[in-house]
């Protein structure tokens, strides 16, 4: 008998365990069970006789009598025989080529019964099976035969004469394995059944009384039956079972990130009536929204205790999380702590230095002329300064001079240190992961955990924050500030109405006839661009040829900037700046100014080839307008036609300007392992049966359950066993240890 533990070369054969080894990574008996089908066949063919023949590189199984067997000769040199046979009573007809004829033709022909199964492919609507796997019976010779896999799957079940017998076939399905050319879907089915046979009872993860609680099956019987199971109610019960385990082992490796290594020693900063933060809101020019205060107090209270803070800020574009975050690391610095701001671009790092320093006015004026009485100093560090500006800061850094640092992944580096780093906060968060994140917090002082401040303004659907992000407590904004300017969103379906696309130039002249400016976002910069979004449909208009046509067409005798990726930061500075002081009316660009810049001035956003740009790219996009005095625009361009499913999503954000809400149309949309790509651990997350959209409810009692088995027994050896895929620790090493 065998346990999860053992190696396979010991169950299956060197060979097989080499061969999964080699093309899966799959190396123990519990690599192997968890390898789990991914569809189900019915009876001894893929389709019944009332519906559509299947699609090609589809699995199908048959078992036939052979009508016709042919021995063919292939035309190149060297000549090569080859035998393709027919099966009789299909309809369209089946055949099945094998070239190593030489050692078949003897055995496959007419009359014989034999079993066929791989995968389909069409020729003049025949029906066809290059050298699949097969098994005869009993041949004219008198011998068995087959391909070793399934000749090992009939070896596993014998007639009375102890010759290998079809029990082991005579079923009402087949698992269909995720497969290879080397390692097809029978030599799995073969590997599982072998050790499935001499599998001991599996120890239950989980305590028995959730379990019988939940109405869950067993461990041990959801592994069996998820393989083996005749009835569809009982793989049922065994997906429902093993979604429920990745749900809870997703939540016992969030829970232990929350209250594990980073739970003690934090920089406590109280709250100090004569601190900076009250200094700060005497100079705003602007109340502060009911949601915003509820949230600052929340971090106020979190940036007390020695528990290190771990929350997510999440809001709408213009919800004012800048100046939560701004406030919080103001309290920091006033109790002796250095707090860094991680950017993901230059343009966005450098927008915060401005606007950071502009509001803190007299208090961001440390050792200057004019500077307020404990004032602290803001500063800003990128990749592209120059190797003496990048110097003067790290100086200025590791001096403690400067209170607030802001920076791109520059900030990262090893030569990057600080006096007494107590607060990050990182911005856009779904451009980082857990690893970047931790490479800043570990430049605090020995012993010391700072607390995180991590926003994003691409509002996230339940399911993810529970997951993606679960390892933080979240606080939302969805009040915006009180004086920002509707935005009206319309699509333009470029291909139906031609005339839409000369309005819409038309418009952005009227604008900027009245004094307004306008972004003109393009997803490509060049044909040798390959990163512009999806890529079916027309070819994308380049934002070089956008910036050409408009220049010389449409928006001729107006003041137009380019801007993209490729420029250099200096360049890129320079254009934002002149865009900012209103001396280049239209900005033609590709989506480095999608979040963070802030023109009030902007009124209009046309996005060329919406198609190419996904729901909440779009809607961060239109954050960009809306933001100053006037009403604004929104125009969505496509050469897709009004009728497609790109049309609809088009029309689904034209329809609203709850970000919310268009997260989980984008969630509905998204194929789920981009979102868990995205994911925070820094390698992909693979979930088999668990469903951010379809498991909710799943997800939220897995939270619950983890949280209160940890507060009960954070070394809970069953739950590690079901974390260790989602903690980049071998789920084998848990094992061992219990």
């Amino acid at each position: 008998m065998v346990s999860l533990t053992d190696r396979l070369d010991a169950v299956v054969g060197g060979k097989a365990a080499g061969l999964l080894d080699e093309v899966f990574g799959i190396r123990t008996v519990d690599d192997l069970l968890r390898h789990y089908p991914r569809k189900y066949i019915h009876g001894m063919s893929a389709w019944g006789e009332d519906e559509a023949p299947p699609e090609e590189g589809e699995h199908v199984t048959f078992f036939d009598e052979i009508e016709k067997a042919e021995v063919r000769w292939t035309n190149r040199q060297p000549k090569r025989e080859y035998l393709v046979i027919t099966l009789k009573n299909r309809r369209p007809r089946v055949t099945a080529t094998f070239f190593n004829a030489k050692y078949l033709k003897k055995d496959l022909v007419e009359g014989v019964q034999l079993m066929l199964s791989g995968e389909v492919g069409y020729f003049r609507g025949n029906m066809q099976l290059t050298h699949p796997e097969f098994l005869v019976p009993r041949s004219p010779t008198g011998r068995t035969f087959g391909s070793k896999s399934l000749k090992a799957i009939a070896g596993t079940s014998t007639s009375e004469a102890g010759e290998p017998a079809m029990a082991a076939f005579a079923r009402d399905f087949f698992p269909i394995y995720p497969a290879s050319s080397k390692l097809q879907s029978w030599d799995i089915y073969a590997c599982v059944r072998q050790v499935l046979a001499v599998l001991d009872p599996v120890t239950d993860p989980l305590p028995e009384s959730v379990v019988r609680q939940r109405g869950l099956i067993s461990e041990d019987e959801a592994l069996r039956a998820v393989h083996l199971a005749e009835k569809e109610s009982e793989r049922e019960a065994a997906r429902e079972r093993l979604t429920f385990d990745e749900a809870v082992g997703m939540q016992w490796a969030l829970a232990a990130r929350r209250h594990g290594e980073l739970s003690e020693s934090a920089p406590q900063a109280p709250p100090r009536g004569d601190g900076l933060v009250p200094a700060l809101m005497k100079r705003l020019p602007f109340e502060l929204t009911a949601g915003q205060h509820e949230v600052l107090e929340v971090i106020f209270g979190e940036l007390s205790a020695t528990k290190p803070m771990n929350r997510l800020l999440q809001g709408e574009v213009g919800s004012g999380k800048t100046i939560v975050s701004v406030l919080a690391m103001l309290q920091m610095v006033y109790s002796g702590y250095q707090c860094a701001l991680l950017a993901p671009t230059e343009v966005l790092a450098a927008q915060h230095a401005r606007s950071i320093r502009d509001v803190l006015g007299p208090l961001a004026m440390a050792g200057q002329l004019g500077g307020a009485e404990g004032a602290t100093r803001v500063a800003l560090l990128t990749g592209s300064m120059s190797a003496a500006q990048k110097r003067q800061v790290r100086d200025e850094v590791a001096a403690g001079e400067a209170g607030i640092v802001i920076g791109t992944h520059a900030l990262l580096q090893d030569a990057v240190e600080f006096a007494n780093l107590g607060f990050v906060v990182v911005d856009e968060q779904h451009r980082f992961g857990v690893e970047q994140r931790d490479r800043l917090r570990a430049k605090a002082p020995d012993g010391l955990n700072p607390h995180l401040l991590v926003m994003t303004a691409t509002p996230i659907p339940r399911t993810v924050a529970l997951t993606v992000y679960g390892d933080l407590e979240t606080s939302t904004l969805r009040e915006l500030p009180r004086g920002r300017q509707p935005i009206a969103t319309n699509t333009i379906f470029i291909k139906d109405k031609p005339q839409w696309l000369d309005r819409a130039w038309q418009r952005i002249a009227e604008e900027v006839a009245a004094g307004r400016q306008a972004y003109v976002v393009a997803s490509r910069i060049d044909e040798d661009d390959t990163t512009g979004g999806e890529q079916n449909g027309p070819p994308a208009t380049t934002v070089a040829q956008l910036h050409e046509h408009l220049r010389h067409g449409p928006l001729a005798g107006l003041r137009l900037g380019l801007m993209h990726g490729r420029l250099p930061a200096d360049e890129k500075d320079t254009v934002m700046a002149a865009f900012r002081a209103r001396e280049i009316d239209v900005l033609v660009c590709t989506t480095v100014i999608e979040v963070g810049v802030d023109v009030p001035n902007a009124t209009v956003m046309f996005v060329m080839d919406a198609d190419r740009f996904g729901i909440s790219q779009l809607h961060q996009l239109r954050g960009r307008i809306g933001r100053g005095e006037h009403p604004s625009l929104c125009l969505l361009a496509t050469k897709l036609p009004d009728g497609s499913k790109v049309g609809e999503r088009l029309k689904a954000v034209a329809s609203t300007l709850d970000g919310f809400a268009l997260a989980e149309l984008d969630l509905q949309e998204r194929r789920e392992g981009d979102v868990l790509g995205l994911n925070q651990s820094g390698r992909p997350i693979t979930l088999r049966f668990l469903s951010l959209l379809e498991h909710e409810d799943v997800i939220v009692d897995a939270r619950k359950l983890c949280e209160s088995l940890y507060a009960a027994n954070p070394g809970d050896r069953g739950m590690a066993v079901l974390a260790g895929q989602f903690t980049g620790t071998d789920r084998i090493d848990y094992l061992d240890k219990a």
